[in-house]
């Protein structure tokens, strides 16, 4: 172990993170990220059916009118309502990228604190891209040290209560702030962390908005540590601190083992599908089956097993996950998904409007049974596994078994899959300006400033 306390070995390596002494990949894999996000940003502000309360609330607390970008929106806002914002849309369509490790989605607060930072600071995109990385090294490790199950069981939602101390580093590193004031920012964040698991019983929008929290917490404490405000001492491993507090056998070591090594940047996966991660390796099981879909009359049943993790967020209670309300209720179904990948041999954003009241896809729905596989369950959370199994009404049958989910490190999409997926999401709003925008947000960390993404 460390001479220095976590809190400190953290912010000293998270000051010091720079675009000229990362390796190439690490860089690269991050501007992708920020690519992949901002996609998903562009087509939230326009169709996440959270957007305009949100934005109604920010205006009528007055904190929309300011400087700062918000993506697809030519509106200025406030630097922490802009987080806030950005944060929330881009985990509005549940189409963020994961690590699996710490169960989180890291690059919706990380990303919009370092760009609101970023637009405060006049900083360049090479300042704002190490700001990313800095806070996807803190926010993945501080997963790790928790245990993810363990905090996802005493009902944390661990890319609100992580990723608020990712922002806090990404904005922090992105203005400049020494490892002192990175420490204070992080004994700021302390008081703020925060993220309940309770959206799953009504499908609340609550879930979208405390990633975005964690955004706007991490502009605020990065905020008030550069101008000398004092924040609680050893945030992390501290008796009161982040991990003892928010799990009850957290291991220290984890947040700083490898680091500057290791990167857990290249540990995040970005998602074909725009539903839970859990329910990603079956979907990906059924679409090796049905190739482009099949008719609902043709399969008998399908058999799906998960481990007891996933079965919690997308499968439990079975009969009310068969019948998802709303949006959010269909991302964590893991029966919905299943049926409407059966009968498309896919699962886009469209996919919610068009199937939550169809029919044929709630009668299909009806015949799925999702039950614990103890195989998949001895691979998490290293691996997000799923097995499934499809009895067609021809007397034939089909299985698949899928330990690392498509878009997963190992299972990367090539470049192209990548840009499809952006364009996708963004031409619907921006027509022929797409091409453009993902051609500047791919080579970011040459921009001279942050205010190439909202262009």
């Amino acid at each position: 172990m460390h001479d220095k306390s976590v809190t400190a070995t953290l912010c000293e390596f998270a000051s010091q993170v720079s675009i000229e002494d990362l390796p190439s990949a690490v860089a690269e894999r991050a501007a992708l990220l920020v690519t992949d996000s901002s996609g998903i940003a562009i087509r939230a502000r326009q169709e996440a059916e959270s957007t305009p309360a949100l934005l109604a609330a920010v205006a009528r607390m007055g904190m929309d009118n300011g400087t700062a970008s918000v993506f697809a929106d030519e509106k200025g806002y406030a630097f922490p309502a802009a987080a806030l914002i950005n944060g929330s849309l881009i985990h509005s369509l549940d189409f963020d990228d994961t690590h699996i490790a710490a169960t989180v989605h890291p690059t919706a607060p990380v990303l919009a604190a370092a760009l609101a930072a970023g637009q405060m600071a006049g900083a360049n995109g090479a300042g704002v891209l190490a700001g990313v990385i800095a806070g996807y090294e803190v926010m993945c490790r501080l997963g790790r040290a928790l245990k993810p199950a363990d905090h996802y069981d005493r009902g944390f939602h661990p890319t609100a209560t992580t990723g608020a101390f990712g922002a806090t580093v990404a904005a922090g590193r992105t203005l400049g702030l020494s490892p002192e004031q990175l420490a204070m920012a992080m004994g700021i964040c302390l008081s703020q962390s925060a993220g309940s698991m309770q959206f799953l019983v009504n499908s609340a929008w609550s879930k979208r908005f405390q990633v975005g929290n964690a955004a706007m917490v991490g502009v605020i404490a990065a905020s008030l540590a550069s101008e000398g405000f004092v924040g609680a001492a050893d945030a992390v491993e501290g008796d009161a601190g982040f991990l003892k507090s928010y799990a009850p056998d957290p291991d220290p070591a984890l947040a700083v083992q490898g680091l500057g090594d290791y990167w857990e940047t290249l540990e995040i996966g970005v998602k074909p599908y725009p539903s839970c991660r859990f329910s990603h390796a079956a979907i990906d099981g059924i679409v090796d089956i049905v190739g482009a879909g099949v008719s609902e009359s043709q399969i008998a049943d399908i058999a799906i097993g998960l481990p007891r993790k996933g079965m919690d967020l997308t499968a439990l209670p079975q009969d009310y996950r068969r019948k998802p309300k709303g949006v959010v209720g269909g991302q964590f179904s893991m029966h919905f998904t299943a049926a409407v990948s059966a009968q498309t041999g896919n699962l886009t954003w469209d996919d919610y409007a068009q199937y939550l009241e169809d029919p044929t896809t709630l009668s299909l729905a009806e015949r799925i049974e999702v039950s614990e596989d103890p195989q998949m369950d001895a691979i998490y959370p290293e691996r997000m596994g799923g097995k499934v199994t499809i009895q067609f009404r021809d007397g034939t049958r089909q299985s698949r078994c899928v330990e690392i989910p498509r878009g997963e490190p190992e299972n990367f999409p090539a470049a192209d899959l990548h840009r499809s997926k952006f364009l996708s999401l963004t031409e619907p709003v921006l027509g022929d300006a797409a091409v453009g925008l993902h051609e500047r947000l791919i080579s970011f960390a040459q921009a001279e400033t942050v205010d190439t993404l909202f262009g």
